[in-house]
C-alpha cells in the first residue's frame, strides 16, 4: 500500500471528541472509541502509518489545548492517551486482517502453483506478485527431516534469514507444504538451490533434500516439484543415504519403473530362484546390494554385510547356483543388477508383485 492522503484527514471528530472529555472529566464512551477505531482502520488501509497518525494526534491535541479552560486543560493528556488508543486499536485490527489476507493468499497461490490448477494465464499474473516470473524456468528444491516444519517453524526462519542475507531480493520462493520445506528458484541460478540444499540439511538436523530440473513455464514449477518428491522417494525405497539427491542423477529409475509389468516379471524369473534359500530370498538379496553398492568389491561388500570374504564368496556361488545367473560375469551381471534395482523399486520380496 502506498500513501495516498495527509494523517491529518483521518482525524474527523477528534477535537471534538478531545474538548467533551476535557470539559466533564470523563473517560471516552464506547461510541467515541469506535468511531476513532474506525478512523484507525481508515488510515491503515489507506496505507497510512502509525507513527504519522501518532504524531498527527499529538498535533491536534497542541491546537485544541489553549482553548480548553485551564481547569480541565490538566486532563487533556488522559484524553488523547484514550483516543490514541482506540485509534490504534483499529489500525492494528485492519493490519492484522491484511496480513491474514496476504498468508491467505499466498498459500492459495502456492497450492495452485504446486498442484498446477488454476489458469495458466492468471497464475502468472499472481506469481508475480509473489516475485516469480513464470516465463523464466525455474527448478525447486525439497527438503524434508525428522518432523514437519511449517512457515514459522524455526528450522525455516533459518533458511529463510540464511538466504535473504545470501541473495537479497532475488525472485525466489521460500515455502513449506506437507511438512517439507520448498525453495524455487530461477533455473539461471543453480546457486541459490544449492545454498539452500546446504542450508536446509544443516537446520533439519541430517535431513535429506532433493532437486528437481529445471523446466519452463508454470507447468515446469511442476514438473520439478513432482521430480524433487519422487526422488525423496525413491531415496526411502532404494536405502539411498546421499544427504542431496538430484533427480537428473536418477533418472535411470524412472526410467526401469516406468514399465511395472515388465519389471515385476524380471524380478520373479531372475530373482524367484533365490526363495528356495534357507532363510528366504532376502538375505541373498541384500548380498547382491551390498556386492552392486560397492563396486562389485566382495572384500568390501563382506565389510558392509559383517561377513568374512569366505562367507560373501559361498553367497554369491549360491545366488549362481539357484539363478543361473553369476555376479561376476560382466553380461550376467547388468541383468542381475537391473533385478535388484527392480526389486528394490517394487518393494520385493516383502510385497507380493
Amino acid at each position: 500500500m502506498t500513501v495516498s492522503e495527509p494523517a491529518e484527514e483521518y482525524l474527523e471528530g477528534y477535537a471534538e471528541i478531545l474538548v467533551a472529555v476535557c470539559a466533564t472529566r470523563r473517560r471516552l464512551t464506547r461510541e467515541e472509541r469506535e468511531a476513532l477505531g474506525s478512523l484507525g482502520e481508515r488510515a491503515a488501509e489507506a496505507g497510512i502509518g502509525l507513527r504519522a497518525v501518532v504524531r498527527a494526534h499529538l498535533a491536534a491535541a497542541q491546537r485544541v489545548r489553549p482553548g480548553l479552560p485551564p481547569s480541565v486543560a490538566d486532563h487533556l493528556l488522559s484524553a488523547v492517551e484514550q483516543a490514541v488508543d482506540a485509534f490504534a486499536e483499529g489500525h492494528e485490527r485492519a493490519q492484522h486482517l491484511a496480513i491474514r489476507q496476504e498468508e491467505a493468499a499466498r498459500r492459495e497461490f502456492i497450492e495452485d502453483l504446486l498442484y498446477g490448477r488454476s489458469d495458466l494465464g492468471r497464475l502468472a499474473e499472481r506469481a508475480e506478485r509473489f516475485g516469480l516470473l513464470l516465463s523464466h524456468a525455474h527448478a525447486v528444491a525439497v527438503a524434508q527431516g525428522p518432523e514437519p516444519y511449517g512457515d514459522g517453524h524455526t528450522v525455516f526462519r533459518t533458511v529463510e534469514s540464511s538466504l535473504v542475507a545470501r541473495f537479497g531480493n532475488r525472485r525466489i520462493l521460500l515455502t513449506t507444504k506437507d511438512g517439507r520445506l520448498i525453495c524455487v528458484a530461477p533455473a539461471d541460478e543453480p546457486e541459490v538451490l544449492t545454498h539452500f540444499a546446504k542450508q536446509a540439511y544443516a537446520a533439519t538436523d541430517g535431513g535429506r533434500v532433493a532437486l528437481g530440473r529445471a523446466h519452463p513455464g508454470a507447468g515446469g514449477v511442476v514438473h520439478s516439484y513432482e521430480e524433487a518428491l519422487n526422488a525423496l522417494d525413491l531415496a526411502d525405497r532404494m536405502n539411498l543415504d546421499e544427504p542431496v539427491l538430484r533427480a537428473a542423477d536418477l533418472l535411470v529409475y524412472p526410467v526401469l519403473a516406468r514399465d511395472r509389468q515388465a519389471m515385476a516379471d524380471l524380478v520373479r524369473t531372475v530373482l524367484g530362484p533365490l526363495r528356495e534359500a534357507r532363510g528366504g530370498a532376502k538375505p541373498l538379496l541384500d548380498t547382491l546390494t551390498a556386492y552392486f553398492d560397492t563396486g562389485c568389491v566382495t572384500a568390501q561388500a563382506a565389510r558392509a554385510l559383517s561377513l568374512s570374504v569366505r562367507a560373501m564368496t559361498y553367497r554369491l556361488d549360491r545366488i549362481h547356483r539357484l539363478t543361473g545367473a553369476d555376479p561376476g560375469d560382466p553380461v550376467q551381471r547388468y541383468t542381475l543388477q537391473t533385478a535388484v534395482i527392480g526389486a528394490r523399486l517394487l518393494d520385493w520380496p516383502d510385497q507380493p508383485l
